[in-house]
């Protein structure tokens, strides 16, 4: 299932360095991408957070993936998971009118 995961900031992180994360924080997407977990990972270009897309059996298996990020373990971030399903608006193309 492809997942959808917006990174949030955390107010904790805030009272914390986060610079000597940054290094083990990408190690850590490139294992996840490397394993074909992680499939995509950008940046919002308004806010500089990470929008990634995820392959997993489901929600809880994101958050697990999600959760051995360094900077998810450390408090900094946390993400918002959004499932996703494969659009299936073109049946509308095809359906015969009664």
């Amino acid at each position: 299932m492809k997942i959808l995961a917006l990174e949030r900031e955390n107010p904790v992180g805030e009272k914390k360095e986060i610079q000597p994360f940054l290094r083990e924080e990408a190690l850590a997407v490139w294992r996840l991408t490397q394993a074909g977990q992680m499939r995509e990972i950008y940046f919002n270009a308004e806010r500089h957070t990470a929008v990634i897309m995820l392959e997993a059996e489901g929600k809880s298996e994101a958050e697990k993936l999600l959760g051995e990020l360094p900077l998810v373990r450390e408090g900094f971030i946390h993400f918002e998971l959004i499932p996703l399903a494969p659009y299936d608006g073109y049946a509308r193309l095809f359906a015969t009118k009664n």
